[in-house]
């Protein structure tokens, strides 16, 4: 255990929880919604430090990001615990794990081993992943110090569910992120997800305000956010940030407690895509897709393919020194 940051001491030994919106009350000898958050005696610890779950090298196109060092690879790892309780996720046995059975499984690996572990396997980016890393903070924020300091890049995959005060505190170690945007209903979010728009919205303009390369992703579920009308709002909000964030839009699949409900129509992503461009987006991805021709980076000036994927993996990139390497426009991104 470690002790964790962002919290208040409050009368009867209880505690207050500041890392996430959630902001949980927790009494002696009880954890916060993520599972991974104990009360021990009035203080809080993170019951998740140095305990990795799962940890591969994964090419950084996974996550997804296509506008951050397209092609590296990154050391990818995972504690138990979230603290969404999406109705779909498919990596709910690690995600929901410590919320049924109060198991805090993991393989005890400190940031100095993460870092020696990428470095010797050649990659240049650590990203955290698989389950959210807002709840594994302590462990998160000691391996990104650390990795920053031998010039290792750290990028966030997240839900996007954390307070301004910690996000502030990780921001100068922490160099991309790619965001669930899952829905801009509240319903969606309290119903589907277990949690507030609102908190992920405003994560989502300060992570852009603290300079951290942004990249948005929308998993479409038929029926539920494939809607023209919310599909138009998701890109409106995205190219208000800067018309330059990507826009990842991925193919839903049955999971979880979802079981029933069909995989998305692939007309239903090339609908999503064609709006996220009408809306003045610049980079419209389709992800789950292989093949299609929604994976690839066109210019959005001349209109070429600059960047090639099938997969998770590059077969081309014509970008020269950040520039189309046929017209000569700016193509935003990290490493490019």
């Amino acid at each position: 255990m470690k002790e964790a940051k962002f919290y208040e001491k409050l009368k009867g030994g209880k505690v207050k929880c500041q890392l996430c919106p959630h902001q949980c009350v927790i009494s002696q000898d009880k954890r916060g919604i993520c599972g991974v958050r104990e009360n021990k005696e009035g203080k809080l610890y993170s019951l998740v430090y140095e305990k990795t779950i799962s940890w591969a090298i994964d090419p950084i196109e996974k996550k997804p990001l296509y506008h951050f060092y397209p092609g590296e690879a990154a050391f990818s790892f995972a504690t138990v615990g979230c603290n969404f309780t999406c109705l779909y996720c498919q990596n709910y046995t690690i995600s929901q794990l410590p919320k049924k059975n109060k198991e805090i499984p993991g393989e005890k690996i400190s940031p100095e081993r993460i870092v020696e572990i990428t470095r010797r396997k050649g990659a240049n980016i650590i990203a955290y992943t698989y389950t959210e890393p807002t709840i594994f903070y302590e462990y998160a924020y000691d391996t990104c110090k650390l990795a920053s300091s031998y010039g290792i890049k750290n990028v966030f995959v997240t839900n996007g569910y954390i307070m301004p005060e910690p996000l502030k505190e990780i921001s100068p170690f922490l160099d991309g992120a790619n965001v669930d945007l899952k829905s801009m209903r509240k319903d969606f979010y309290r119903r589907i997800c277990g949690g507030k728009l609102e908190a992920v919205l405003e994560s989502i303009k300060l992570m852009k305000e603290l300079g951290i390369w942004v990249e948005i992703t929308t998993l479409i579920i038929p029926d539920l956010n494939d809607s023209d009308e919310e599909l138009g709002e998701i890109a409106k909000f995205i190219a208000n940030l800067q018309d330059t964030t990507p826009w990842h839009i991925s193919r839903f699949y049955p999971a979880y407690k979802m079981g029933n409900y069909p995989p998305t129509p692939v007309e239903t992503l090339h609908r999503a895509r064609k709006i996220g461009l009408e809306k003045g987006l610049k980079y419209v991805y389709i992800g789950n897709v292989p093949g299609d021709e929604g994976e690839n980076t066109f210019c959005p000036e001349c209109g070429r393919v600059l960047i090639k994927r099938r997969g998770f993996w590059i077969e081309k990139i014509d970008i020269e020194n950040g520039k189309c390497k046929w017209c000569g426009t700016k193509i935003e991104g990290v490493g490019l």
